[in-house]
């Protein structure tokens, strides 16, 4: 099927033409023009005329607009999740439950449209206060450039258009080029929706060209980016003077005291693990058990691992599908190998049928090996012995990235303890790293970014504080 590119309102042709294939059989499954230096700088003049229009429109509006948004998505929500599934490789059950959240990330914008707003202030709290009244309120920025990643074509995009608007933000969206589609669906439903012409323009194309285009002109008031740390450090050597937001990436750490229930911890981590081919910046990739519970919490998690169903995604019992692509899972390859060769253990996995990549877990990693230190986004989780639970947080907390953490324990004194060690940005408690609620404050410390995103959180990385102090006469 063809698609175009969405520019002030219609859908436009561009430059060469992008093939999007089915990641598990390599059907071609949508074409759509990339964007030219031209259509971006047209997109981006829209995106500045629309600005006094969003800005203007009452929240109530702007509500009923993404409330419509959402009603749209549920109503399509089979051909949006087999968009997803095809386009990302993501299973089946997984695409639907990403239709699901996407819809409720609109629904909770058009709630907090009609919160947004400031306080008053107290200016004669300081004696050059005194006779004036002052309040504060928050602005929308004006042009956001709203580059998404391939693992979650429609909820991530959602993450970054949703709260936008609600704001009274115009964007110019550029999805990954491997899975544009859900996006460009997205973009249809909020036209029909009743959003302005001018305030949402979609355009595709590498990073390299397209996205740099976008990042370095200075019509854009604010960039909010998910992907590789590289990346964004990048963004931020040559944004110049603009609103930066980074989702970045993660090694995610899970700690198992004693005391849990060691069956539950093993299922949980392998959806963890391995959902979406372990292509989630929150996935179980190092697993910290004390040395009393290893054994048999190692024997549960590679039996709850390789009960997982691999195969089509489109195929309703499929738990784990294909991967983006065969340069991917060659890196995967070869990391594990390199493990292989420096002592690691394969205790489950290890093989690839094309773009497919078996869930594998590995034992005897060491804490420099890459498949620990960097973020393999990938089906691969290393089970660690541990002395004790102190050691366990201290190894968890060993690392570069900060994104979100899981500890599973009984015990309420290890509990605040861990809260306490551990220096990221979640800290999820009886589950794995991977839980997500669409309205939390989401985003990661050290490496793993800037900013926070969930809908109220963003919306205020997505407006400027305008403070007002009035004189008054008597």
């Amino acid at each position: 099927m063809e698609y175009k590119l969405l520019i002030d309102g219609q859908w436009v042709g561009g430059g060469s033409t992008l093939e999007v294939k089915n990641k598990y059989n390599g059907e071609i499954v949508g074409v759509l023009p990339t964007a030219r230096r031209e259509d971006l700088d047209l997109a981006l003049a829209a995106a500045e005329r629309a600005e006094d229009v969003m800005a203007d429109m009452p929240a109530h509006k702007r509500a009923s607009i993404l409330l419509r948004t959402a009603e749209l998505m549920r109503e399509r929500s089979d051909d949006l999740a087999r968009t997803v599934a095809a386009e990302a490789g993501k299973a089946l059950k997984f695409a639907r439950a990403e239709v699901d959240r996407a819809a409720s990330v609109f629904t909770i914008a058009a709630e907090e449209a009609k919160r947004l707003h400031g306080e008053t202030i107290s200016l004669d709290a300081v004696p050059s206060g005194e006779g004036y009244f002052g309040y504060w309120t928050r602005r929308p920025v004006g042009v956001i450039a709203a580059i998404s990643p391939f693992n979650f074509p429609l909820n991530l995009v959602a993450h970054k258009v949703a709260p936008a608007l609600a704001a009274g933000n115009t964007l110019v969206l550029k999805p990954a080029t491997t899975t544009p589609l859900a996006a460009v669906k997205l973009c249809q439903i909020l036209q029909e929706a009743g959003l302005p012409a001018g305030a949402i323009n979609l355009v595709v194309g590498s990073g390299g060209t397209v996205g740099e285009w976008l990042i370095t002109d200075e019509r854009v008031d604010k960039i909010t980016f998910t992907g590789s740390p590289e990346i964004g450090r990048h963004i931020l050597a040559v944004a110049g003077i603009k609103k930066v937001t980074l989702e970045l990436g993660n090694n995610s750490p899970v700690v198992v005291a004693p005391d849990a229930d060691l069956d539950f911890v093993a299922k949980r981590c392998a959806l963890g693990a391995f959902y979406n081919s372990g292509q989630v910046c929150i996935s179980v990739q190092r697993i910290y058990s004390q040395k009393q519970v290893f054994e048999p919490f190692s024997e549960k998690f590679v039996k709850a691992t390789e009960a997982m169903v691999v195969g089509d995604p489109l195929d309703e019992r499929v738990d784990v599908g294909p991967m983006i692509d065969s340069k991917e899972v060659d890196r995967i390859e070869n990391w594990v190998k390199e493990a292989q060769g420096s002592g690691a253990s394969v205790l489950t996995g290890g093989r690839r049928e094309g773009t497919v990549y078996y869930p594998t877990v590995l034992s005897n990693v060491d804490a420099d090996m890459k498949v620990v230190a960097e973020e393999t986004f990938g089906p691969v989780a290393s089970v660690i012995s541990s002395d004790d639970f102190e050691s366990a947080l201290q190894q968890a907390n060993d690392s570069k990235f900060g994104l979100q953490v899981g500890v599973f324990t009984k015990d309420i004194d290890r509990v605040f303890k861990a809260v306490r060690k551990l220096n990221f940005g979640g800290v999820i408690v009886n589950d794995t790293p991977n839980f997500r609620a669409d309205h939390m404050p989401y985003g990661g410390n050290r490496q793993s970014g800037l900013g926070r995103e969930g809908v109220k959180f963003a919306m205020e990385d997505m407006t400027n504080i305008q403070l007002v102090a009035i004189r008054l006469n008597s």
